[in-house]
């Protein structure tokens, strides 16, 4: 259990976490438009052990619909093209000499409900994960004036400034949430 005095920045850097967490988990959620996250933390089997493909290439993105994986070494261009075509990610990579071409179709409307709701869930789990630090670091604060390590009325003011956090980071999800649909729904 954190001090009184560190409480507040220690909550606060637990939600700033959360909100890291949300960002990636967006990354790795497809769009129309091509991202490094979509295959970044694909694992690729090298050489019997499983290596992410950010470990293993350069990933750029020429245009605004195409990914270029550009291996450092070029033998194992056929296990990251392997890796790609067994992932969830529904591309199918095109190797082009020493580089692999991965082009980003464009969504059906089917598919980008389906995601929007994905994108739903990611941002309601860091909400929860957000709510529970509050709920953490409140009960934190209640011992605190239990143990008399704090006046009622400074275990008030922490609450308050707790409470203060949390809005503020619902509200990062919530944006981030709706910047991600609207990517989703326009792509």
């Amino acid at each position: 259990m954190a001090l009184p005095n560190t409480l507040v920045r220690e909550v606060e850097d637990k939600m700033k976490k959360s909100l890291e967490v949300l960002q990636h988990n967006f990354s790795s959620i497809r769009s129309g438009r091509a991202s490094t996250g979509m295959v970044e933390n694909i694992k690729v089997d090298y050489y019997g052990a499983q290596t992410l493909i950010k470990q293993m290439a350069n990933i750029t993105i020429p245009e605004p619909k195409a990914l270029l994986i550009h291996p450092w070494d070029v033998s194992a261009i056929k296990m990251i093209e392997k890796a790609i075509s067994d992932s969830d990610l529904g591309i199918a990579p095109v190797v082009d000499g020493k580089v692999i071409r991965l082009v980003v179709p464009a969504l059906t409307r089917e598919r980008r409900e389906e995601l929007a709701k994905i994108a739903n869930k990611v941002a309601e789990d860091s909400r929860v994960a957000i709510r529970s630090i509050r709920r953490d670091a409140n009960e934190s604060i209640k011992q605190f004036e239990k143990e008399k390590k704090v006046a009622e009325d400074e275990s008030f003011k922490l609450q308050q400034e707790i409470q203060k956090l949390t809005d503020r980071y619902i509200q990062s999800v919530d944006q981030s949430q709706a910047s991600k649909e609207k990517e989703i729904t326009q792509g």
